[in-house]
């Protein structure tokens, strides 16, 4: 169960920051949602109030709102909620899932649907991520290697440099995909948790603001209510619905941080590897034959990005070849200057 002190102050802060977004979006639809989840949190943070009260608590202090909410209100007014919308997520300030321009989800009809509509997303977000991982690591290597290549042509000194720009790399983008994953996964908990403690002290309340969100995606006002209703009933599907339409989050696309991080490092060191392989294997002719590699390796990411992009793959694996070589060759020429300059 949460702080009863804590849910009050989340609540006050909710309410503040909800009259931020409202302000942003003065003259518009949704201006008069906001302002009306913003009265149903005060409503809320009433309800904390009169369980610290019963429980013989001293009430609070009149609520201030802190220096991050304040940062994050002068962000808002300057940037718009949409540019925000990940920040107030974080924040608990529900709704943002209006600004993702989706239409409202179907009433999952049995508890196995629930997350079913996003595995699909979820599974093209694990594979985006592997391309560009990809990419990520043979564009950076290929330049490394190219560089050096240009001012010191010994095989030794480039298969050394090769090595450590791989492992530096392949480490470097594990670690960041950890943190960045964990740190999401912390956010998602610590709301969920929140959203739980709620649906238990005032599901009615709960449901009366997804109702709101519903009607202002454009359904009828009659018919989110009884939506809105019907999902309160299983409190796993509420607290899932609730995730996704109040908070804007995503359960089905927060993975293990660990996965995260080795399937990161794995993309890194396939994309690194493939220029520095003619390298290691002592090949005569390793620069042609890498830079051979290099061009076929960028070639087949660009046009493995063109399932994401939706462009004609031959265009979008030239532009990469293209972006590609353009780096590796500006390497090269400023390695092989630097090594005449220094020489």
């Amino acid at each position: 169960m949460s702080d009863p002190y804590e849910s009050w102050q989340e609540e006050k802060q909710s309410a503040w920051l909800y009259r931020v977004v409202a302000e942003c979006e003065r003259g518009t639809t949704r201006e008069a949602l906001f302002n009306e989840l913003a009265q149903a949190a005060d409503d809320q943070a009433e309800i904390w109030l009169a369980a610290i009260t019963q429980k013989g608590g001293q009430p609070p202090a009149a609520f201030r709102p802190d220096l991050r909410a304040r940062v994050v209100a002068t962000l808002t007014r300057r940037f718009k909620p949409r540019a925000m919308r990940g920040v107030l997520a974080a924040m608990k300030v529900r709704g943002m899932a209006l600004y993702t321009q989706n239409p409202p989800h179907p009433m999952p009809l049995q508890r196995d649907d629930i997350g079913k509509r996003h595995q699909n997303g979820a599974a093209g977000n694990a594979l985006r991520a592997g391309v560009f991982g990809i990419n990520d690591g043979l564009v950076s290597n290929a330049a490394l290697i190219y560089g050096v290549a240009g001012a010191a042509p010994e095989p030794s000194i480039i298969v050394l440099t090769g090595v450590a720009g791989l492992l530096a790399g392949a480490f470097s983008m594990a670690s960041g995909e950890y943190v960045s994953v964990r740190s999401q996964r912390e956010m998602f908990e610590y709301q969920i948790g929140l959203e739980r403690d709620e649906l238990e002290e005032y599901p009615q309340e709960e449901a009366a603001e997804l109702a709101l969100i519903y009607a202002a995606k454009g359904m009828d006002a009659a018919e989110a209510r009884r939506l809105a209703d019907t999902l309160m009933q299983d409190p796993e599907r509420a607290l899932d619905t609730l995730a996704r339409e109040e908070l804007g989050l995503n359960p089905d696309e927060l993975g293990s941080p660990w996965v995260a991080a080795i399937s990161s490092f794995a993309a890194f060191t396939a994309g690194a590897a493939l220029p520095l392989l003619p390298f290691l294997f002592g090949y005569d002719q390793a620069l042609p034959l890498s830079i051979g590699l290099t061009a076929l390796g960028l070639f087949a990411v660009g046009a493995s990005m063109s399932l994401f992009t939706g462009r004609h793959a031959l265009l979008s694996g030239l532009r990469m070849l293209g972006i590609g070589g353009a780096a590796g060759l500006a390497t090269y020429f400023i390695g092989a200057w630097l090594g005449v300059s220094l020489g």
